[in-house]
């Protein structure tokens, strides 16, 4: 499981001080990029080379707890299933050992023209290490 850590900015809130909604799908963007990074894939070079680009096609979210300013979270990602152009992700916002928020993300692979694309064999093989 990759985990990365957000701190909660007054930005980051609403009227009554806590994370607005949104703002967690903006907080598990940032680890699944970074869980893709760290998997050695540069999405940008995938972009150039390929054509590809990762595209979110379904998020399942729950809102549990509220976040609140000044707040260190914990975005984390987890790899559930691979499939040709589909990648299947559970994301967790965390703080401490309290979820706040969890999400079922469905991310596809798209090609140049839009349409759904293979994932490379050597991504595919980065992005199911560990």
């Amino acid at each position: 499981m990759y985990r990365h850590p957000i701190r909660v900015y007054y930005e980051d809130t609403d009227l009554a001080g806590i994370v607005y909604y949104a703002n967690y799908l903006k907080f598990i963007e940032r680890s699944r990029s970074e869980w893709v990074r760290a998997r050695g894939v540069d999405q940008g070079r995938l972009k150039a080379e390929t054509g590809i680009v990762f595209a979110v096609r379904k998020v399942d979210a729950d809102y549990l707890r509220p976040g609140r300013f000044d707040d260190l979270l914990t975005a984390t990602t987890e790899l559930r299933a691979l499939g040709g152009a589909r990648i299947d992700l559970w994301q967790t916002v965390l703080r401490g050992e309290e979820t706040l928020f969890t999400a079922a993300v469905t991310l596809v692979c798209l090609g140049e023209d839009g349409r759904a694309a293979r994932l490379p064999p050597e991504i595919r093989a980065l992005l199911s290490e560990g």
